[in-house]
């Protein structure tokens, strides 16, 4: 880890391409045959000659944090103090009669990520958003400054559904997941200034949201404060680097191991963590090929991405949890992904992350001095995995586990026609019965292919090949093909972001989009399912 630690790496900073070289070398070392992939992405960063500005009465402050891809501009509106944003938190603030419509919010941190407090503000036609992290939430002290993004989507918003290469040769487009209000972040010191003086209504104590400022938690609606947001836009050229160990069998067919190399300030767990062990894990298994004799069936691709803090911007430009950067891979590109973390049992996320606190020392205190023996047990974790998945004949991914969702979900449908037939709307009584089919064919398709393994000779390279296939068939299929991967680029049927998710489907009060919307999810559903089968004369259509 001391070999990758940098005071600073913002995206395609001078730090960070000196990185990306290194890494390239070291990868020419390892004999990966390395290649890079240059982009050029729009980024969001502060003007130092127009700082932000936030003005509430005598209050008065220019905050050095910022949220990338907010709106920029200058509003006035009351202020009104919104929990975490959640549409449940914004029911009782309704509920206490305190407008929304042109208010600026004052959220803390947490629960969900910065776009969707915003996107859920935007829907409530909010003017700007501020937030700060409570002490209640992020122990660290009250004057650290917060820094992220609030484009509800992944990759450069400015080239949604394309790479951005130099000199794209596409219409200029912008991402639907791009904010039109401001928004910013703010330190707890400064908010708690605002909640000292914002006024209004009390919350009711059951609704959670006093948090442990030494403050009231009014919900105000009572004074005018005005808010600027002067960000600039910047065309930034980025690396992606990349180093493969070819498979012997299926060399065509490769697992991507990926970590993200960008940080806000020195991001150690952000960043150099992950860039350690990818390197370490690179060294571990050219040793193995070298000189154990090892020999993957599939290729195995290490990924080092950039402008990851910007909303997984690397990852997503080479295939393209909202923040997650395994997210896209799932939800846009319809590929099986893997990401996961090591934190405390108490706590949602590293409490450390989006600040200029991301360092050795921090770390070292969270993980109790434990810090090595940590990292390398997430080396070992991703490393088995990624050598079982390249290794074995027969993918580790079971595809029977999506019944259970499906089944949640579709009940879920289920229940919100009732409700809707309750209070007198009218659905064609068909659609429902087509949802219901295309479920239990999705499920006949699944354990057709457990059936398929069970019964076929695993050392026949053809068979497992075939079944592979329809494995990795699943998640590319259940995106939607009904949807422009401009407008919603989270097409999965189950797991993305969109009105053509089920769970989407299960919320709507619009009766002719409900059956829109459901009519398209069942084909959607009923043709993944016949990509699972195989042959054609085996396809189990019902509908």
């Amino acid at each position: 880890m001391q070999e990758f630690a940098l005071p600073s790496r913002s995206a395609g900073s001078q730090d960070d391409m000196k990185q990306a070289d290194r890494i390239f070398n070291e990868f020419t070392k390892l004999e990966m045959e390395p290649w890079t992939d240059v982009h050029y992405v729009q980024l969001q960063t502060p003007d130092s000659k127009a700082p932000n500005h936030v003005v509430f009465g005598s209050v008065d402050f220019k905050p050095t944090g910022y949220l990338a891809y907010s709106a920029t501009g200058k509003v006035q509106g009351k202020l009104v103090y919104g929990n975490y944003g959640r549409p449940e938190d914004l029911e009782v603030v309704k509920k206490k009669n305190v407008e929304l419509k042109g208010s600026v919010l004052l959220l803390r941190a947490g629960k969900i990520s910065f776009a969707e407090q915003v996107a859920n503000a935007e829907k409530e036609r909010v003017a700007a958003v501020l937030i700060y992290p409570d002490t209640q939430d992020y122990s660290f002290r009250t004057d650290t400054v917060l820094y992220g993004h609030v484009h509800l989507g992944s990759g450069d918003p400015y080239t949604p559904g394309f790479p951005s290469f130099e000199h794209t040769q596409f219409a200029p487009t912008l991402s639907s997941g791009l904010p039109k209000i401001l928004a910013q972040t703010i330190t707890a010191n400064n908010a708690a200034a605002l909640l000292q003086k914002i006024g209004g209504p009390a919350p009711d104590a059951s609704s959670g949201f006093k948090g442990k400022l030494d403050v009231p938690y009014d919900l105000g609606g009572i004074e005018n404060i005005t808010v600027e947001v002067n960000n600039m836009l910047v065309n930034r050229e980025i690396h992606n680097v990349f180093g493969v160990i070819k498979g012997f069998t299926d060399p065509d067919r490769y697992v991507v191991l990926g970590a993200q190399r960008d940080a806000w300030g020195e991001g150690y767990a952000k960043a150099t963590v992950g860039t350690s062990i990818l390197m370490e894990l690179a060294r571990a298994v050219h040793k193995m090929v070298e000189e154990d004799g090892f020999r993957p069936r599939r290729s195995i691709v290490f990924a080092s991405w950039s402008a990851g803090e910007y909303g997984s911007v690397g990852a997503t430009e080479w295939p393209m949890m909202m923040d997650d950067p395994a997210y896209p891979f799932l939800a846009f590109a319809g590929i099986p992904s893997v990401s996961f973390h090591f934190i405390s049992s108490n706590s949602e996320s590293y409490t450390y992350y989006g600040t200029n606190l991301d360092n050795i020392d921090h770390l070292n205190y969270q993980t109790n001095h434990h810090t090595s023996e940590m990292t390398a047990a997430a080396a070992q974790f991703a490393g088995q995995m990624a050598l079982r998945l390249v290794h074995d004949h027969l993918l580790s991914l079971d595809v029977s586990r999506y019944k259970s969702l499906l089944t949640t979900t579709v009940t879920g449908v289920f229940q919100r026609i009732r409700q809707l037939s309750q209070v007198g709307f009218f659905l064609l009584i068909s659609i429902p019965t087509w949802l219901s089919s295309a479920r239990g064919s999705f499920q006949r398709a699944a354990d057709s292919i457990t059936n398929d393994i069970e019964n076929t000779d695993l050392s026949d390279n053809e068979a497992c090949r075939i079944l592979n296939n329809r494995i990795m068939r699943i998640e590319h299929t259940l995106l939607s093909p009904y949807v422009s991967p401009v407008e919603t680029p989270f097409r999965h049927l189950l797991l993305g972001r969109g009105p053509h998710t089920l769970t989407s489907i299960a919320e709507t009060d619009d009766m002719e989009e409900l059956h829109t919307q459901l009519a398209l999810a069942t084909w959607n559903l009923q043709g993944c399912a016949n990509a699972m089968v195989g042959n054609i004369w085996d396809l189990d259509n019902q509908i």
